[in-house]
């Protein structure tokens, strides 16, 4: 008997009929003789409902009170599910992240899951259950409701799987699959039947919204193997798992964008020790994530520090550069919202030379400007005008052959 966890998005659970149309394929997994946990979202819209319930409410809501607000959308499609499932006559059991005990840190709206206990619902398994458990949050030490981040419930699912040791974690959403670029703004995108966890991370911290980056750093640690696949087809999906020969073949994987980011400049700062270390230090205590830094040749004894980060934390983040710079004479702060960051993304990169002349080639012929360049061993990320990334997508996918994968 196989361990199975599923987790079905939003979009999968959506309506009603949206909703038994998990229950039977979660009935299905069931019946083949397998054990199973569903981890679901809160139902299409629902989240960004309660959300705007919260400002209006308040104009800068309380942390901890946001949190218990947007937990509860979770609820509600727990039980939806678990109702749906008896009225299959398939007994079930649902679970809130406080029932089940995944307990996490007191990082409200972004906290870490620290362990999980998986006692009632190994005895709820053990009894015939389908356990259903809400996504996207838990509880910290002191019993407060927080939750995970958007795209949390991934790593509610991958969590739960590594805790269970689970034989395969399932994410179930609107798409078939990982594509080689957003099938909505490239045309020739095409899916691959498997891809590595690392090159599955670099995709997720640079924009691919499929799945979550702290549910792809999950499942590598944990070796749990991790499937994307579609709750509205019987496509077989693809398969995150390790690096296999074959994949080190491909030169290039993907090609991911990200329009959530903001790009800010402070200039003219001293040129001396720890000048980076005062500006980015009260920023990371602020959980604010800093994304690509640049650092310009230092002239005349002062250098400019330019890095970008998520556009919904751009205002805190102006904020702390102020005060850091508050008194040093000729400072100023530039910021840039109209900005998309486009990558390249293989494994390939590692043993095949030209990626970053191609890349950079291609978008020069293209016309396209790049403002700031970040590179790890597997990923070239660069900063472009906003008004450009669709068209930097297509020209970047056509230069390394990506349509051609699969055919």
């Amino acid at each position: 008997m196989a361990l199975i966890v599923q987790k079905y998005g939003g979009t999968s659970v959506g309506d009603p009929d949206r909703i038994r149309n998990v229950a039977r394929r979660v009935k299905k997994t069931q019946a083949a003789g397998n054990q199973v946990v569903v981890v679901v979202s809160a139902m299409a819209g629902e989240t960004n409902r309660l959300v705007g319930l919260a400002h209006e409410m308040h104009p800068e809501p309380s942390t901890r009170e946001y949190d218990v607000l947007l937990s509860t959308g979770e609820q509600v499609t727990i039980a939806c599910l678990a109702l749906a499932l008896q009225a299959m006559d398939q007994p079930s059991r649902s679970f809130l992240g406080h029932q089940v005990q995944i307990m996490t840190d007191n990082a409200y709206s972004k906290a870490r899951i620290k362990s999980i206990d998986d006692t009632r619902i190994r005895c709820a398994l053990d009894a015939g259950n389908v356990v259903v458990v809400a996504g996207f949050q838990g509880m910290d030490e002191e019993g407060n409701i927080t939750t995970l981040g958007r795209g949390g419930s991934d790593t509610s699912a991958v969590a739960l799987a590594a805790a269970l040791k689970a034989d395969a974690c399932e994410i179930y959403t609107d798409v078939d699959g990982v594509y080689t670029a957003d099938p909505r703004l490239c045309a020739s995108a095409s899916k691959l039947n498997k891809i590595s966890y690392e090159e599955m991370l670099e995709m997720a911290s640079a924009g691919a919204k499929v799945l979550q980056h702290r549910a792809v750093e999950l499942a590598a640690k944990h070796d749990v193997p991790l499937w994307v696949k579609s709750s509205f087809s019987e496509e077989e999906g693809t398969l995150v798992t390790k690096e296999d020969s074959a994949m080190a073949q491909l030169l290039v994987s993907g090609v991911e964008h990200n329009e959530n980011e903001a790009k800010i400049a402070v200039r003219h700062l001293a040129d001396e020790p720890g000048v980076a270390a005062r500006l980015f230090m009260p920023i990371a205590e602020a959980n604010i994530n800093v994304d690509m830094i640049v650092q310009n040749v230092s002239a005349d004894g002062f250098t400019d520090l330019t890095f970008t980060v998520p556009q919904n934390e751009l205002k805190q983040a102006i904020q702390i550069a102020e005060e850091v710079t508050k008194g040093m004479d000729g400072s100023a702060i530039e910021t840039d919202e109209n900005i998309a960051k486009v990558s390249v993304i293989g494994v390939g990169m590692r043993s095949h030379a030209g990626v970053a002349s191609t890349a950079f080639k291609r978008l020069s012929e293209a016309g396209i400007n790049i403002d700031m360049i970040s590179t790890s061993e597997i990923k070239i990320s660069m900063v472009i005008k906003q008004d450009q990334m669709e068209k930097a997508i297509n020209e970047l996918h056509e230069a390394f052959e990506l349509g051609q994968l699969n055919t």
